[in-house]
C-alpha cells in the first residue's frame, strides 16, 4: 500500500510539472527517440561528482530500483553499463538509447555519508518505431524489403515510466503523435494512409500499400508537446533492384524552445 502512495503521489508530483511547463531548468521530462544518444541533468550536482549517485526504476516496487552510478562509480553488474558514463556536471550520459531506458532516473548526493536534499528525478520518455513485415533476419532490424503492391504498418510508440498513460496527457498538456509527410502534413489528411491509436493512445500505426512512385518518399513520425516537436522518428522508402527498401535512415530530436 505504501508503495503505491508513494507512486500516486509521484504522478502528482509529474503531472504537476507538465502543466506549469516543459522548458523550464527543473523540468524533469526528457524525450528522445530510441538509438540517440541522452543527457540526463542533475539539478542538484556539487563541485565534486565523488559523491553522486544514480538510480534507476520502472515500477512502483522500491526493491525494482537498480543503482546505476554509486559514489561516482558505475555499477558494472548493471546490463547497460557499457552505454552509461557520468558527465563532468554530474549528468548521467546514455548511448544508443532503446524502449527498455524508459522509465524514472533519481540523482542523490552524499556528504560524509548523509544523503542530501532534495533529489533531482529525471523521467525519460522514448519514442520507437518497429515495422510490419519486419526483416527476416531479425524484428529490430533498420531494413526491411518489401515488394510493391504489398502492405507495411509503421508503429511509433512513446515508452514511459509505468502506470501512466497518454491519455491524461493529452487531456492536460495536449500531447500529440503524429504521422506526417516530408512537408510536415498530417497523413490523417491523405486517405491512402489508415492511421490508427492504440486505447491508451500511446501508440499510433501508419499502414499503406507501397507503390513504385514511393522511392524516396518520407514520413516522420513526431512527437508534440504544447504545439512543440520534442522528438521525430524519420523513416525513408528506397528502391533496390526489384524491391521496395524501407530504412530507418536517423532519428532526429528537436528541443523544445
Amino acid at each position: 500500500m505504501a508503495d503505491q502512495c508513494d507512486l500516486c503521489l509521484l504522478g502528482l508530483i509529474i503531472l504537476s510539472s507538465l502543466l506549469t511547463g516543459t522548458s523550464g531548468v527543473n523540468n524533469p521530462h526528457v524525450f528522445i527517440s530510441s538509438g540517440e544518444n541522452v543527457h540526463l541533468p542533475c539539478n542538484n550536482d556539487l563541485p565534486d561528482c565523488n559523491s553522486t549517485t544514480w538510480s534507476y526504476s520502472n515500477t512502483s516496487r522500491r526493491s525494482a530500483t537498480v543503482e546505476l552510478i554509486d559514489r561516482g562509480i558505475k555499477n558494472k553488474d548493471t546490463e547497460r553499463h557499457e552505454r552509461l558514463s557520468l558527465g563532468s556536471d554530474c549528468s548521467l550520459n546514455i548511448k544508443n538509447v532503446t524502449e527498455e531506458d524508459r522509465g524514472l532516473y533519481t540523482c542523490r548526493q552524499f556528504v560524509n555519508g548523509e544523503k542530501q536534499e532534495p533529489d533531482a528525478i529525471v523521467l525519460l520518455h522514448v519514442l520507437h518505431v518497429s515495422v510490419s513485415p519486419s526483416s527476416s533476419s531479425s524484428s529490430s532490424s533498420s531494413q526491411t524489403e518489401i515488394s510493391p503492391g504489398r502492405s507495411v504498418t509503421l508503429s511509433c510508440r512513446l515508452y514511459s515510466f509505468a502506470g501512466f498513460s497518454c491519455d491524461r496527457w493529452i487531456r492536460s498538456v495536449g500531447l500529440q503523435l503524429l504521422w506526417v509527410n516530408q512537408a510536415g502534413v498530417d497523413l490523417k489528411t491523405d486517405s491512402r494512409y489508415q492511421i490508427l491509436f492504440s486505447s491508451d493512445h500511446c501508440i499510433i500505426t501508419l499502414t499503406t500499400t507501397l507503390l513504385n512512385e514511393d522511392d524516396n518518399r518520407e514520413w516522420r513520425c513526431q512527437l508534440i508537446l504544447r504545439n512543440q516537436l520534442q522528438t521525430s522518428v524519420r523513416y525513408t522508402v528506397k528502391c533496390s533492384d526489384e524491391h521496395l527498401n524501407i530504412h530507418l535512415l536517423q532519428h532526429q530530436k528537436l528541443k523544445s524552445v
